[in-house]
C-alpha cells in the first residue's frame, strides 16, 4: 500500500503521519520523487481500510493498494517514477535510468591478464563505453573450464580502473568473497544462475553498492523480479536488471532465446532501471550488434557487450565477443539509433561514423 501526499506536503506532516503509521507489522518508507512523497507501507496491510487512512491528514492525495506480490519493485510503489542508480567512477557518476542516455558496459568475459584487461578497457572507454566488465571469478557449466582467477583478477581490474577511470563492474558468486568484490566493484553482478539464491541476495540488500541482477536461465519476468524484491526489502534500493536470454526449445542457433519483449513488459510492471546483455543472449558475435541495436530501439537503459582483444583466443565465451575493432564499429552505429531516440550521451561524437561498406562486426575467424 502507498500513501500519496501533495506536492506542498511540510516536512514535519509527513514524519507525523510516519509516526502514526508505524507498527509492529506496518513499516513506513518515506520515497522522495521529483514532484511527490510517497509513504510506501510494506507488510501485513490487508487490515488496513484506505479511506480511514486518507482521512489522517489533509495533505493526503491518495491512498493506493499495491496489489502486484513484488511490492517494492513494483512501479506503483513509487508512484510510476523511474528508478535512478547512481554509480560514481573515478570518470564521474554514471546514471542508469529511463530518463538518462544509454549506458554501455563492456569488457571480457573473463580477466585474462594485465596486458589483455588494461588494453580493453583503453579501448572500449575511448569507443564511448562508460563502465569495464571482467568475471574474476567464474561459475560455468563444466568443473573443467576455466573457473576464472579469482582475487588476483580483481587486483587487475583495479588496475584497469587506475588507468582508465572505468567503473567497473565484475560477478559476486560465493558469500565469502563480498568484502573482496565490493572493495573492487563499483557494480556487483549476480549472474543468471545465482539469481535465486535468496540467502545472498539478502546479504547484497545490506550493502549500499549497486546490484545488477541477471535473469535466471529459466525464470519468468515475475520470478525475477520477485528476486529483485529480496534486495529492495532488505534495504538495498539500487538494482539493475539485467536481460540475458532463457533457455527455449531451440538452442540448435542461439545459445539462447534474447527475451527483448521483456523490456516494455518490465516498464509496466517496474520502476527499477533495464539492461540487455546481447553477448549471452545469443552466443554469436555476428548476432550481437544487431540485437543491441534492437535493444535500444525496445527502450532498454543500458547494454552490456563482451568485448576481447583475441575472441579465438580467448579462455571464455570467445564465440560471443566482439573484436576491439568491431566493438568501435557498433558503438557508432549505436550513437545513431541512440540520437535517434534522443538516449545517447552528447559526450560521444558520431561524426566518424563506419562507413556501411565496411565489413560486418563479427569476431576474428
Amino acid at each position: 500500500m502507498i500513501v500519496v501526499m501533495k506536492t506542498d506536503t511540510p516536512n514535519l506532516e509527513i514524519q507525523r503521519i510516519i509516526q502514526e503509521l508505524q507498527s509492529e507489522s506496518i513499516t513506513p518508507e518515506k520515497i522522495v520523487g521529483k514532484h511527490k512523497v510517497i509513504i510506501g507501507l510494506v507488510g501485513d496491510t490487508a487490515g488496513l481500510n484506505p479511506q480511514h487512512l486518507q482521512q489522517l491528514s489533509p495533505f493526503i492525495e491518495k491512498v493506493m493498494r499495491v496489489d502486484k506480490p513484488f511490492k517494492r519493485a513494483s512501479l506503483e510503489f513509487r508512484h510510476g517514477e523511474p528508478t535512478e542508480v547512481s554509480v560514481p567512477t573515478p570518470n564521474g557518476v554514471v546514471v542508469f535510468g529511463q530518463n538518462h542516455p544509454i549506458v554501455t558496459v563492456a569488457g571480457p568475459c573473463s580477466v585474462e591478464n594485465e596486458e589483455m584487461i588494461v588494453e580493453t578497457a583503453r579501448r572500449v572507454k575511448a569507443a564511448g563505453a562508460q563502465l569495464l566488465r571482467g568475471g574474476a571469478y567464474k561459475p560455468r557449466t563444466s568443473p573443467y573450464s576455466f573457473q576464472g582467477h579469482g582475487e588476483s583478477a580483481l587486483g587487475l581490474l583495479a588496475k584497469a580502473r587506475e588507468v582508465t577511470g572505468l567503473g567497473i563492474v565484475t560477478e559476486l558468486m560465493d558469500p565469502a568473497d563480498l568484502a573482496k568484490v565490493a572493495e573492487v566493484a563499483d557494480i556487483i553482478q549476480i549472474g543468471a544462475r545465482n539469481m535465486q539464491n535468496f540467502s545472498l541476495l539478502k546479504q547484497l540488500g545490506a550493502i549500499n553498492k549497486p546490484i545488477l541482477l541477471k535473469r535466471g536461465m529459466a525464470a519468468t519476468i515475475e520470478d525475477w523480479l520477485m528476486s529483485a524484491e529480496y534486495i529492495l526489502a532488505a534495504g538495498n534500493p539500487n538494482v539493475i536488471l539485467c536481460e540475458r536470454g532463457i533457455r527455449t526449445f531451440d538452442r540448435k542457433y542461439t545459445r539462447n532465446t534474447l527475451d527483448l519483449s521483456a523490456v516494455p513488459v518490465l516498464r509496466t510492471l517496474t520502476h527499477l532501471p533495464i539492461m540487455v546483455d546481447p553477448s549471452h543472449g545469443t552466443g554469436k558475435a555476428e548476432y550481437v550488434p544487431t540485437m543491441a541495436k534492437a535493444a535500444i530501439v525496445a527502450g532498454a537503459d543500458s547494454l552490456m557487450i563482451e568485448v576481447h582483444p583475441n575472441p579465438t583466443k580467448a579462455l571464455s565465451d570467445g564465440p560471443q565477443s566482439l573484436t576491439l575493432e568491431g566493438f568501435d564499429q557498433l558503438m557508432q552505429q549505436m550513437a545513431l539509433i541512440g540520437q535517434a531516440v534522443g538516449r545517447w550521451s552528447k559526450k560521444f561524437s558520431i561524426s566518424t561514423a563506419t562507413p556501411a561498406s565496411q565489413k560486418p562486426l563479427t569476431a576474428k575467424a
